[in-house]
């Protein structure tokens, strides 16, 4: 039986918990304002520089290698916001996914105690019974670990499989830079 102590405490953890996730969430938000502003920034900034160099150009030749020439860093500026989206997502998805398992644990541990407890205080003969439910939550929480270990490593080959991809596109465009000059 839980006590009103118990129960406002549990609700201060919730509490807590939910505050500091929704600073986490709008840290989240402000870094990924940041990455857009500075990007933009950058983008008006090469614009305005683009234009000029454009301007100057005296002939068709001059164009195609000025052209070529902004093809090669454009795929890398674009595959660099593309990680740093990534990051930020993925570091404010991790926090929740600590969070997540902090408040599975506890109450893992919670359930385990009243399981115990009742355990202690259960009939004579039923030991067979209390040892059979003991199994089926040892089994539910193993499966539950399971299932968390998988989505890690889930995530893991997702995230060196979106690394692989971003760096063989940066790779692919300083191919074509190079042969687009040579030519």
């Amino acid at each position: 039986m839980l006590t009103v102590e118990q129960i406002m405490a549990a609700q201060k953890a919730n509490v807590e918990t939910l505050f500091g996730l929704t600073a986490k969430a709008f840290e989240g938000v402000e870094k990924l304002i940041e990455l857009n502003v500075t990007a933009s920034k950058l983008a008006l900034q090469e614009a305005a520089e683009s234009t000029q160099s454009a301007l100057a150009v005296k002939d068709a030749q001059e164009l195609l290698a000025l052209q070529a020439a902004m093809f090669q860093p454009l795929a890398e500026k674009t595959a660099a916001y593309s990680r740093h989206l990534y990051d930020i997502s993925t570091s404010t998805g991790a926090e929740f996914t600590k969070q997540f398992e902090v408040q599975v644990t506890d109450a893992q541990k919670k359930f385990l105690a009243v399981v115990d407890n009742a355990a202690k205080n259960a009939p004579a003969g039923s030991e067979t019974a209390v040892a059979v439910f003991k199994s089926a939550v040892a089994a539910g929480n193993n499966a539950l670990e399971s299932v968390q270990k998988a989505v890690k490593q889930a995530t893991d080959v997702a995230e060196a499989n979106f690394n692989a991809v971003a760096n063989t596109a940066v790779n692919a465009s300083k191919t074509t830079g190079k042969a687009k000059r040579t030519a």
